[in-house]
């Protein structure tokens, strides 16, 4: 393999990235035009790699590369294409131009392996647009809700229109759907979006679960006053009580031993005026863990802990759940072939959770999968400072690659 790899990723890198809505910050959103660029060069770099290449109706990117003879089950490789808002560069496309990078040097070498490899570049991980995530996995997976179809983004468009609009067809999406019997398995290398793998001074690590997260919404309903003229002990003031709230979520994550994240990243009050008692205020909650069943009970204690202060505020307090994925365990057989790697790379081996959701967590309908973390400098994540250096995009591919050429499917033996 060749040792300027993580220069051509690299490169691909930026040219995919100056494709964005702002020429300042990377934003690529989905089903727009720099959605439809992106594809059309991510194709082509699928075809120079040796790919029968196609789009599929949720606007994925596929490519396959046969194996020893045609119609084989495949090894799937991918992640997604599409960014946040002022995103970094490396978040879902470095495991997507790494895995199409690794089957350009089989192609070089003509080497064609007992299964077939396909590479996707999944449409929509980030949910920006129409709030719902995992959009092309889901397709992909055949767990597709189509009643996400309906949804509006903010400019009051449905999915439904914007797809016809992109020239895709609704009606097709099912067609994308993959069963388990054509899957060997998913394996998806990514930039860690964490600073734990750069604590351990290594490149690559192993990704034993995809934690699973809970987001909440909150309204907490007071009284608006006048900011002058109502006492202190008379207030019912949504966003002290708000705040309190905040501030009750932050320590108990950080005391829980269960070790969950929780976030609050929205907050709206209302009705946010200078001189007016905030009377309504409305805030996300984002808690996440490895373990399903501890992450449930955090989220009861915590729903417990606002319920109080609300209760002693004197505020009427709203919850609802908005988006639950459960934890996704990456398959010990497919760990232990990227320890494989890894080791035969000359790294020592390191195990981690993400505590971010990947496509992983709808392919596990389909396929067990696998991880590969790439260290990230700081651990900055979702932010333009984000960054991989080419050694480490480097290793990253001499690990994938050793991967995929002594891939043994479930029950092979050595």
């Amino acid at each position: 393999m060749s040792s300027f790899l993580g220069d051509e990723i690299v490169g691909r890198i930026s040219r995919l990235a100056a494709i964005s809505e702002t020429s300042e910050q990377l934003t690529r959103i989905f089903l727009t035009e720099e959605h439809r660029a992106a594809a059309d060069l991510l194709l082509s770099w699928m075809r120079d790699a040796g790919m029968h290449v196609q789009f599929d109706a949720i606007g994925n990117v596929c490519g396959r590369y046969e194996g020893e003879r045609p119609a084989l089950p495949c090894l799937m490789l991918g992640s997604h294409y599409d960014s946040v808002r002022e995103a970094g560069k490396w978040d879902g496309p470095l495991g997507l131009i790494t895995a199409i990078s690794c089957v350009a040097d089989l192609h070089k070498r003509e080497r064609r392996l007992p299964f077939a490899i396909e590479v996707i570049g999944f449409a929509d991980e980030e949910g920006v647009r129409f709030a719902s995530t995992l959009l092309g996995s889901r397709a992909v997976a055949g767990t597709f809700d189509e009643r996400v179809l309906d949804a509006k983004d903010n400019a009051g468009i449905s999915m439904r229109d914007a797809l016809f609009q992109f020239g895709l067809d609704p009606a097709h999406i099912g067609a994308a759907a993959r069963s388990r019997s054509e899957l060997l398995a998913y394996i998806e290398l990514h930039i860690e979006q964490g600073p734990v793998l750069e604590a351990q001074n290594l490149p690559v690590g192993v990704v034993t679960a995809i934690s699973g997260a809970t987001r909440l919404a909150a309204s907490l309903t007071g009284m608006a006053g006048h900011a002058g003229t109502v006492p202190m002990l008379l207030r019912r003031d949504a966003l002290a009580g708000a705040a309190e709230c905040i501030v009750a979520i932050e320590e108990f994550c950080r005391t829980d031993r269960g070790g969950s994240v929780g976030t609050v990243g929205y907050i709206h009050a209302m009705p946010g005026a200078t001189n007016v008692i905030p009377g309504q205020v409305s805030f996300t909650i984002d808690l996440r863990a490895v373990s399903d069943a501890h992450r449930n009970l955090a989220v009861a204690d915590i729903v417990r802990k606002i319920e109080d202060i609300a209760r002693r505020r004197k505020l009427l307090l709203q919850v609802d759940v908005t988006h639950e994925n459960r934890t996704v365990p990456c398959a010990p057989w497919l760990k232990a072939q990227v320890s494989e790697a890894i080791t035969g790379e000359g790294y020592r081996v390191f195990e981690l959770p993400s505590g971010a959701g990947h496509d992983g967590m709808a392919m596990i309908d389909i396929a067990d999968v696998a991880m590969v973390f790439v260290r990230c400098r700081g651990g900055i994540s979702h932010h333009p400072d984000e960054h991989v250096d080419v050694a480490d995009a480097d290793a990253g591919a001499r690990v994938l690659l050793r991967l995929i050429e002594n891939f043994r499917p479930r029950g092979t033996r050595e």
